[in-house]
């Protein structure tokens, strides 16, 4: 299990870029907290969530 924004999921295998396009996010408009540690954006495609994995995503959108 893999827990992200606070729910756990079954994405254990998955990479982030693979877990970001399945959910339809923009991986150039998100940023990835990987147990406690930003994740450059250069790693989305060879960073594979494993069991345990702790993941904050949060997306950046407009306003004002």
């Amino acid at each position: 299990m893999v827990k992200i924004n606070g729910t756990e999921s079954e994405t254990a295998g998955q990479t982030i870029l693979a877990y970001l396009t399945a959910l339809s996010y923009d991986p150039d408009r998100v940023a990835v907290e990987r147990n406690g540690s930003i994740v450059p954006k250069a790693l989305y495609h060879t960073t594979v969530l494993a069991d345990g994995d702790v993941l904050e995503i949060v997306r950046f959108v407009g306003g004002g």
